[in-house]
């Protein structure tokens, strides 16, 4: 319904009007209305954290008594607080799945604006939410395959140190800051500090530096506690395993890189294929209005962007299955 000249004169004098009120007179009309909003909010968040907490600790006790059988939950919970451990959020499992519910739901309502069919629009919400976490997964194997990168270089430095004592071959590690890559070089310098300073013993902060840079360090961590409490002449050789497997890992890492970038490359050319494909036939008015305007068209559009989000999830999960096929090392 259109307005007429009078009322749209009208409203636009109110608008003047109430605006020169507000300036003028220092009145500020929605001060007492935000800070309403904001205390309403930040209640909401304060009970939404509480009840995280709760939940937290109550999940880590039903852990810590008993083991589950692996689902989809199971599967879901591992995978988000290994990213979360990966990307260094300060958030636990908890509050992340709130903030996804939360996001869940303005993206239903923002899809919903579009395709005008609750159905239609949950069901392209949940494509676009596997590709969300599909990609979060893709960045953490990234950051987990950099620090591995890491943690072999920095052991291939100290190894052939190793017959001076692993301590005096971490310091002089330490020393030039192009041996040991930063991500890592403040767990190092932990474990030195602890020796030198806090009192602990080998074995103790080697431990601990062991937990820091995860399972890749395990062979170099044992290794380097026998070597301490048992030296003999020669002994040292051992560490010559570590940088042995580090080369063969590296090469199992680079075929598989190969092998991935491929599969990476053939879904991103035939999906352009077939956006284009549909982006030319949109140049038909007669397509484009089938397409875009009925019923049966937002159908049609929201099988195919399922279709092609849930391919690319998929794509991504084979090549985490390859990963599983390779033994740490």
């Amino acid at each position: 319904m259109m307005l007429s000249f009078e009322v749209k004169l009208a409203l636009g004098l109110a608008l003047i009007t109430f605006i020169f009120v507000n300036i003028v007179f220092n009145v500020r009309f929605f001060a007492g209305a935000r800070e309403f909003a904001l205390d309403i909010l930040g209640g909401l968040l304060d009970g939404a954290n509480r009840r995280n907490a709760q939940r937290y600790i109550a999940r880590r006790k039903r852990e810590a008594i008993h083991k589950g059988k692996e689902n989809l939950i199971s599967r879901y919970n591992t995978v988000v607080e290994a990213a979360i451990m990966d990307f260094g959020w300060p958030l636990t499992l908890e509050s992340f799945t709130s903030a996804l519910c939360v996001t869940f739901v303005f993206l239903v309502f923002a899809l919903l604006l579009f395709m005008k069919s609750l159905t239609l629009s949950v069901a392209l919400a949940v494509s676009v939410f596997i590709v969300i976490i599909t990609a979060l997964i893709m960045q953490s194997k990234s950051l987990k395959a950099e620090r591995l990168e890491s943690i072999m270089d920095a052991e291939d430095i100290i190894c052939p140190l190793a017959h001076e004592g692993v301590f005096v071959a971490i310091k002089k590690a330490l020393e030039s800051e192009d041996y040991i890559s930063e991500s890592i070089r403040q767990h190092f310098a932990e474990f030195v500090n602890n020796c030198e300073n806090n009192g602990y013993s080998f074995r103790q902060a080697m431990e601990i530096l062991n937990r820091r840079l995860g399972p890749k360090f395990d062979n170099f961590a044992k290794k380097a506690v026998v070597f301490e409490y048992n030296e003999r002449k020669g002994m040292a050789d051992i560490f010559l395993d570590v940088v042995d497997d580090n080369a063969i890992l590296r090469e199992i890492n680079r075929k598989k890189d190969k092998v991935f970038s491929k599969m990476n490359r053939d879904f991103m050319i035939k999906t352009l294929i077939i956006v284009l494909f549909f982006l030319y036939a949109l140049t038909v008015p007669e397509f484009k209005s089938f397409m875009i305007g009925s019923t049966a068209g937002k159908v049609i559009n929201t099988v195919l962007l399922s279709t092609v989000c849930l391919s690319f999830a998929r794509c991504q999960a084979l090549q985490g299955d390859l990963d599983k096929g390779v033994p740490d090392k």
